[in-house]
C-alpha cells in the first residue's frame, strides 16, 4: 500500500465524523501531505474494493466513509449529520427471519438531529 492509501486508511480508521473524500483531502492537505483529490478517490476505490474500509450511501448526499467496526447510523433527514450507535448484532435474528444466511447488514435510522429541531421550532415561532 502506498504511503497515501496508508494515511487515508488511518484518517477513515480513526474518524468518528464520517467524511467525505472531499474532507479527507483536506485533512491530508493541512497536515502537510501533497496529494491530489483523484488520489484520494482512487485509494478510498481501493481501499473499499479491498474491504478495508465502507462506503456509506445516502439518497442525494455525497458518499462519506467509515471504519468497519460493527456499528449501526442514526442519521438527521434535514441536514444529513451522522452518528454511530452500537446496538446489539442482529445478524442472526434478521437470517433466521430472512430465510437465508447473511453476510451483512447495514441499519441506517432516520430522526431530526436536536439542532434541526430548534431551528424549525424557531422557524415556526
Amino acid at each position: 500500500m502506498t504511503g497515501n492509501g496508508q494515511a487515508i486508511l488511518d484518517l477513515v480508521r480513526s474518524s468518528s465524523c464520517h467524511p467525505t473524500a472531499e474532507d479527507i483531502y483536506q485533512m491530508l492537505r493541512e497536515s502537510g501531505r501533497k496529494t491530489s483529490l483523484a488520489t484520494v478517490y482512487n485509494n478510498l476505490n481501493a481501499l473499499c474494493a479491498r474491504g478495508q474500509i465502507r462506503r456509506l450511501c445516502f439518497d442525494g448526499k455525497t458518499d462519506r466513509f467509515d471504519k468497519l467496526a460493527r456499528h449501526d447510523h442514526l442519521i438527521c433527514r434535514r441536514c444529513g449529520s451522522i452518528r454511530d450507535l452500537y446496538l446489539p448484532d442482529l445478524t442472526a435474528q434478521l437470517a433466521r427471519d430472512a430465510g437465508t444466511e447473511l453476510e451483512a447488514y447495514d441499519l441506517k435510522l432516520f430522526t431530526l438531529c436536536e439542532k434541526c429541531k430548534i431551528e424549525l421550532q424557531e422557524g415556526q415561532s
